[in-house]
């Protein structure tokens, strides 16, 4: 079978679901809360269908058939021949009641046990067997979930996965709203209007005689300077807490000039910036005014 496979499980509150979450973002078909039983006839259809290559999975407890099951799974994974690992997650008994504590989420085995101390107890006692199939193990007691978000990349990622991330810089109008997806909003209207200089007027910030015109004003540099220097100084921060995106909008009044010809210059000053691919877009540059 052509095709590789994580089976994630171990303890509730454990982290499976935001593990689940970094899997997918590394371009992982990702399930949770699989039945182990439906494993192999679920892994045929994807081959056969070509739908993915790489899948993760979250099976655990919450699966009645799980304890059974899970053994048998795992020799006829090697049986077949089919690349897997098997990643165990688990954390300390008092991060755990506190976990469960904070969220509205019942532990699985609340209803059985009417205790959440001793329902994870239980748990624990029951997937103890799990360590001796399981390959990876990640005690994310200490982690957060960006932390534990970077353990599965730098586990699981490729490097360039790992540390690449993409900087999409937007150019908007006001007039037409902001864009709701940048996390971080830039006002262009502070500087001089090309909409106002006749020659300028038809064109965009797409055309250099637009740009240079910008350029004439000592503002401009200093603009881009402080907004490029901010920009090097925030993708670490982001690529730190495991994020793959960061989105810059600089808005003008229209959108047809100023911010256009901002992220442009902005491009120039930023490309050679290391793991950060650059994505711009021109959102109401053709549109009438600025």
């Amino acid at each position: 079978m052509n095709l590789f496979l994580v089976l994630i499980t171990g303890e509730s509150g454990a982290g499976k679901s935001t593990a689940l979450r970094a899997f997918e973002d590394l371009d992982y078909l990702a399930i949770d809360n699989f039945p182990i039983k439906l494993l192999f006839p679920f892994l045929e259809e994807v081959e056969r269908g070509g739908i993915a290559k790489k899948v993760a999975l979250v099976t655990d407890i919450r699966d009645p058939s799980f304890l059974n099951e899970f053994p048998k799974a795992i020799e006829e994974l090697k049986r077949q021949r089919i690349p897997f690992e098997i990643l165990y997650l688990y954390a300390d008994l008092k991060v755990l009641i506190t976990r469960f504590s904070q969220t509205r989420r019942p532990h699985p085995l609340l209803k059985e046990f009417k205790d959440l101390n001793r329902a994870i107890k239980a748990e624990k006692e029951r997937l103890a067997f799990l360590k001796e199939y399981a390959t990876v193990f990640i005690d994310s007691s200490q982690f957060n979930v960006h932390q534990l978000r970077h353990e599965i990349f730098k586990l699981f990622g490729k490097k360039e996965e790992i540390d690449k991330i993409i900087l999409h810089l937007i150019a908007f109008g006001y007039k037409y709203g902001i864009p709701y997806e940048a996390n971080y909003l830039f006002d262009a209207r502070v500087l001089p209007n090309p909409y106002f200089v006749p020659e300028l007027k038809s064109l965009s910030g797409k055309d250099e005689p637009v740009r240079q015109y910008l350029l004439k004003e000592p503002i401009t540099l200093e603009f881009i300077e402080r907004i490029s220097n901010f920009i090097k100084w925030i993708i670490p921060l982001h690529q730190r807490e495991g994020r793959k995106f960061v989105t810059i909008g600089i808005g003008c009044t229209g959108g047809r000039h100023r911010s256009p010809a901002i992220i442009f210059m902005l491009y120039e000053r930023l490309k050679d910036l290391k793991d950060v691919e650059i994505v711009l877009t021109l959102r109401d540059v053709e549109r009438d005014s600025d």
